[in-house]
């Protein structure tokens, strides 16, 4: 039995504009923002959308509280499952808190100490499991079973994608208030849920926009699927310090849609994700976790020519580990250390 991911919406822009109305005054306008230092360094412009301002940190709140939203009120005292590293499961547990009904999370043994305790902060019961001897699906199928709870995909899931969307569609409105038309997208990817919602709400405001994933080295599934034409495996569940974005597979919801728009792949190596983490927090006094940095580190690695470009690009979160984010910084700060 295959978990049901089904969802009561399709994926297109209108239903994006309902996602909106469904999330204000819950969800945050995060800003887009420019910084020079950055612009000269890509010898281009870029704006960031700062997904890491968000509600829980993360952008994963959107389409928590959107899917959740959509469920009907007899169903909801029997609550909701979801598998997360950490940023669904705090998206999934605020939504659920706020509209009243339970949830259970089930996260990785080796899924950062703080995304486990703000996730438990948060009202959600944890259930954790082993990456790589345990089937978190399997796990979670049972839960759903049991309680007669719903299952909220984290990125497979179309009520979940147009909710991510709702970043796309503020992109689009903030770069026509600024005067600005981007050349191109870049997006962090796992499953991509929010590469292809922001796809989609620019394929109506933003057609000629080239879209990019951009994901670590060795979990690279997008970019390989996106070059194939059809959806690849990655042959590790874990190992890579950008844990926000390490999935098995892309989603076949989201990969229609970034396929539909000839979306291309950028990979950078852990290390380029940690120096993007310490660049971010010294050079733009933003708090980035490693996963959401993999779209600032294809630039600041040069892994994409912006010269005479303007660009945008996410960073998804802000739920970086103590322990990982003073390794990323006294990396950095040995780095530039005159000789």
């Amino acid at each position: 039995m295959v978990l049901d991911v089904s969802s009561p919406v399709e994926l297109t822009f209108s239903e994006i504009e309902k996602a909106r109305t469904r999330l204000q005054g819950y969800a945050s306008l995060t800003p887009l923002l420019n910084y020079p230092v950055l612009d000269e360094q890509v010898n281009g412009r870029v704006f960031i959308k700062a997904e890491n301002l968000q509600r829980t940190g993360s952008f994963k709140f959107r389409g928590a509280f959107n899917r959740l939203s959509l469920i009907p009120q007899e169903q909801r005292p029997s609550g909701v499952v979801a598998c997360s590293s950490g940023n669904h499961a705090q998206g999934v547990a605020a939504a659920a808190k706020i509209l009243g009904f339970p949830a259970v999370i089930v996260m990785p043994e080796d899924a950062p100490q703080l995304k486990i305790q703000r996730t438990k902060a948060l009202g959600a019961e944890v259930v954790l499991y082993d990456r790589e001897s345990e089937d978190r699906e399997a796990i979670a199928r049972g839960l759903c079973e049991e309680r007669g709870a719903t299952f909220i995909h984290p990125y497979n899931d179309s009520g979940v994608i147009v909710g991510q969307g709702t970043t796309g569609l503020e992109i689009a409105e903030q770069c026509e208030v600024l005067g600005v038309t981007p050349d191109v997208l870049i997006s962090c990817t796992g499953g991509g849920g929010l590469t292809s919602g922001i796809a989609l709400a620019l394929e109506d405001k933003l057609p000629e926009c080239q879209i990019y994933t951009a994901e670590p080295a060795g979990f690279d599934d997008y970019a390989r699927s996106l070059e194939a034409g059809t959806r690849v495996r990655n042959a590790a569940l874990g190992g890579s310090v950008c844990d926000a974005v390490l999935t098995e597979m892309p989603g076949d919801k989201g990969f229609s849609v970034l396929s539909r728009r000839h979306a291309k792949g950028l990979c950078v190596t852990d290390d380029e994700a940690m120096n993007a983490v310490a660049f971010a927090y010294f050079e733009l006094k933003l708090v980035v976790e490693p996963g959401a940095a993999v779209a600032l580190a294809s630039v600041l690695s040069g892994k994409i020519d912006l010269a005479g470009k303007t660009a945008v690009i996410t960073i998804s979160g802000g739920n970086v580990d103590p322990a990982i984010f003073e390794r990323a910084l006294k990396q950095y700060s040995a780095e530039k250390a005159p000789a």
